[in-house]
């Protein structure tokens, strides 16, 4: 019997953060739930062998992106690898920490986490990729935890598998499983096919599995998250890139979903998927930069000496963009060693 967890409790669609490595990490993840959080968050990606059999100093580092606050649950932690023995042990040691759910990377195209016959691999190998669940499972149950599996993938590997694949992963009765709708040989090079995740709920339901199947790939806001859940029939909606520079970007979640419930909404005119980038465009230009500062000082609070500072000016380009002054503001950012100068750089801009 499939072991839903607390993806059971959830209104559907969920509304999800999508895991981005060095980009969804604590620091972000705590400023994204200040100003309006999501209906699940997932951790950073971690590696399993890792985790196991790194030295201490290397495992320490790797448990910083499991770092959590209770304001960011529902949280899952995201690990990945391709061997079941230390997926096993990674996954007592999930259980430990305390997260609402685990789930199992199996899409990342990374040619470093293929040779490990981990991520996009396990879709070449789906005998393995089964074993990958069954050992998460057991690990779980081994440390007597009752947290709920998922899966995150893609359609395939060089092209649409969905009639080969999912069905081995639902015989493993995972709680979700969320398709990248692309394959691994398309990475995001090109739109993501919704209609592609209508076929894997197709599939879903002809299998009668209670598995929830949620979509991920060009969501740009709530609104076209729930739009793009009805068009699909998706349990859920993964958000990604529409998160870069904005963590206002679910702030308006339920005023959204209010228009969405049947018994709430019946009269009302249905949010248009373009309703959520108007809200977006109300977030004044001081609300975007002193969320950049607050973002820089708790990277710096969370991670000093521990993290590379540069990882923050990824951040800055996508949060200093369209308007006056933006290029010139960005290029100062980019040249910022700490948090204390993103402030000052930051506060001389806005007192002009």
């Amino acid at each position: 019997m499939i072991n839903l967890g607390f993806w059971e409790k959830l209104e559907k669609p969920v509304i999800a953060l999508a895991p981005m490595a060095n980009v969804t990490d604590a620091a972000f993840r705590r400023v994204i739930a200040t100003h309006g959080k999501p209906d699940v968050m997932w951790t950073e990606f971690v590696s399993a062998d890792g985790l196991i059999r790194a030295p201490k100093e290397g495992r320490e580092k790797l448990l910083l992106d499991f770092m959590y606050t209770e304001a960011e649950r529902p949280i899952v932690a995201q690990i990945f690898g391709g061997n079941p023995d230390t997926i096993r042990e990674a996954s007592k040691l999930v259980a430990t920490l305390g997260f609402d759910g685990l789930d199992i990377n199996m899409g990342c195209p990374d040619r470093a986490i293929e040779k490990q016959c981990a991520g996009a691999a396990l879709m070449k190998n789906p005998s393995l990729a089964r074993a990958i669940v069954r050992a998460a499972r057991e690990g779980l149950e081994s440390a007597g935890s009752k947290i709920p599996i998922s899966i995150k993938t893609r359609l395939g590997y060089n092209k649409n598998e969905l009639l080969t694949w999912l069905p081995e992963l639902l015989a493993e009765e995972p709680a979700v499983i969320t398709l990248h709708a692309r394959t691994r040989k398309e990475m995001s090079k090109v739109p993501a096919r919704w209609e592609d995740v209508r076929e894997a709920v197709d599939i879903r339901n002809r299998l009668k599995s209670k598995t929830l199947i949620f979509g991920n790939g060009d969501v740009a806001t709530i609104a076209d998250a729930f739009a793009k859940a009805e068009e699909s029939g998706a349990d859920g909606v993964m958000l990604g890139r529409a998160i870069f520079g904005n963590p206002f970007l679910f702030s308006n979640l339920e005023q959204i979903r209010e228009k969405e419930r049947p018994e709430q909404g019946e009269g009302q005119k249905r949010p248009e998927a373009s309703e959520g980038q108007s809200f977006l465009n109300e977030i004044s230009l001081s609300q975007k930069l002193r969320a950049l500062v607050e973002h820089t000082r708790l990277f710096e609070k969370l991670f000093h000496g521990k993290k590379n500072f540069a990882i923050m000016k990824k951040h800055y380009k996508a949060y200093v963009q369209g308007f006056d002054g933006a290029a010139e503001l960005r290029a100062r950012l980019m040249e910022a060693k700490d948090a204390d100068e993103v402030s000052r750089i930051v506060e001389a801009f806005t007192i002009k």
